[in-house]
């Protein structure tokens, strides 16, 4: 690194951020995992504490050297800034992407630093218990055939929790079901094909999250209709997150655009352009149906607004009918409560008996007509 770009790292290392990444505050031990994809076809996973050690050569004996379509993959589960300084200067990374590589929160996007690719993906997993979408950041770095992947929290980029130990990962990259790298033909193309193997991957993983917020809709439409009071506040919850899947999909779906743009400049084949427009056709159809979503939450909340207006102008209606009801016996026995010597009635045998049945008919009238009128 040059003296001049080392002195504005450090300069940008001590800059203030809204967030750092997760892991600088915590203990653990580095291990970088890495193997090489000769001819689509992954080879051996092994493990490295630094970053030099995982870009040595994983081709095993045997292997001609013509071979064609080798990819280095790194994966860093957890992250350390002593761990990416080294890959500051093994790469000589630019300034700019050195400070955006240390700190995480930031939204999904594609630059290119001279020949340096930085993509900044988004994944989303639903935690149906809590109602909460969780949102995972990975940083990919690519330059030459190296791909490197940096996971920001504590999952992969499929969702899957990463494990504490090393045994773990080794296991979740063997296992052919989760493999990041198992579209054969698709890894003929290049490092890029398994970026866009990633993002594929990301892009899929927002319709099962679609899927849990659906269902969570329905079941606040029952609420609603049920004259649940806790609807609205529900609805409200759900809304937030259905706006951050929005957002997110909207920043992918610009970061899909940017790649397809730049396909032409840095000759991409024209199997991948189609591979890329596949994931934006999914794109597409997430910001559909996140968009839809959040129409129908807003017009839940109508609906509930309007439902909530009518139960109260109904118990308005039931208490100004039982205020009518109790104020004729009221009216009767202030009539006859007042202290005047000569009154009709006042020294009759039959007056307490007329004013109680007055007051008692005049209730009863007046329930009959609240009743027809279906006040009560």
């Amino acid at each position: 690194m040059s003296p001049e770009r080392r002195l504005r790292f450090e300069r940008s290392s001590l800059r203030k951020r809204p967030s750092t990444t997760p892991h600088d505050n915590v203990a653990r031990e580095t291990t970088l995992f890495s193997r090489q994809i000769i001819n689509s076809e992954p080879q051996e996973l092994t493990t490295a504490s630094t970053f030099s050690d995982a870009l040595a050569a994983h081709i095993p004996e045997g292997t001609p050297t013509e071979t064609t379509g080798s990819i280095t993959q790194v994966v860093i589960p957890r992250s350390t800034p002593e761990l990416l300084t080294e890959i500051a200067s093994a790469w000589d990374l630019h300034p700019v992407l050195i400070d955006d590589l240390f700190h995480a929160n930031q939204r999904a996007k594609v630059e290119r630093y001279d020949d340096v690719l930085f993509v900044v993906l988004k994944s989303a997993i639903y935690i149906d218990a809590k109602e909460e979408v969780e949102f995972n950041e990975f940083h990919l770095l690519m330059k030459d055939d190296v791909l490197v992947i940096i996971c920001q929290g504590d999952r992969f980029i499929d969702g899957t929790p990463i494990p504490a130990d090393t045994s773990g990962v080794q296991e979740y990259f063997t296992n052919e079901k989760r493999s990041w790298a198992k579209d054969r033909e698709l890894l003929t193309l290049g490092p890029e094909a398994l970026m866009y193997r990633l993002l594929d991957t990301v892009v899929d993983g927002y319709f099962p999250v679609l899927d849990g917020l659906q269902d969570d809709k329905d079941g606040i439409e029952r609420q609603v209709f049920s004259g649940d009071t806790a609807a609205a506040e529900r609805i409200y919850l759900l809304s937030q997150e259905v706006i951050d899947v929005l957002h997110n999909s909207t920043h992918l779906n610009r970061l899909t655009q940017a790649l397809g743009n730049g396909a032409a400049k840095y000759a991409i084949p024209d199997d991948l352009r189609a591979y890329l427009d596949d994931v934006t056709d999914h794109l597409t159809r997430v910001l559909a149906e996140a968009g839809e979503l959040r129409e129908a939450l807003s017009q839940i909340l109508n609906v509930n607004s309007t439902l909530v207006a009518q139960r109260q102008n109904e118990d308005m209606k039931k208490i100004s009918g039982w205020a009518a009801i109790l104020f004729a016996p009221t009216l009767v026995g202030a009539i006859y409560g007042m202290n005047f010597d000569d009154m009709p009635e006042l020294h009759w045998a039959f007056g307490y008996p007329m004013a109680l049945g007055l007051m008692f008919g005049l209730g009863v009238v007046l329930y009959v007509v609240f009743r027809v009128k279906k006040w009560m």
